[in-house]
């Protein structure tokens, strides 16, 4: 029985599995607070945030780069934006990258130098993503 489950899970499109994680969570009335991984995007706001002034000066040395995922460019590659996102931060997973693409602007990464900063804008943005590198 939860051999065939599994099997298929694993056909679902990345839409598919956030929408069943939605409806698990609704069904099974869990919150979002409780998901042990949804304490890693707050706290990664909140070092965004923090580090907004020391960002100003960053660009005066031009040597340390923000890259942010400022949005979609169209509603369409939205799959290949989580599944990019998802791709280049190994610690989150499907549902977290969705939330993540959601709520942009966001902190793809920091200091980054300039090439890894070009290089990640450039994988975001062939994904369908809209960038900015600060």
């Amino acid at each position: 029985k939860l051999t065939s489950i599994v099997d298929q899970i694993e056909k679902l499109t990345l839409l598919e599995a956030a929408e069943l994680v939605a409806q698990l969570k609704e069904r099974l009335n869990i919150q979002d607070i409780a998901m042990p991984s949804a304490s890693a995007g707050p706290v990664a706001a909140a070092p965004a945030a923090e580090a907004a002034p020391v960002e100003e000066e960053k660009p005066k040395e031009k040597s340390l780069f923000t890259v942010k995922l400022k949005g979609l460019k169209d509603a369409t590659a939205k799959a290949k934006v989580i599944k990019e996102i998802k791709a280049l931060n190994s610690n989150m997973n499907l549902v977290e990258a969705k939330k993540f693409v959601e709520s942009a602007p966001q902190v793809l990464k920091e200091g980054l130098t300039k090439e890894e900063a070009e290089k990640l804008q450039k994988a975001i943005e062939a994904a369908g993503g809209l960038t900015e590198t600060e």
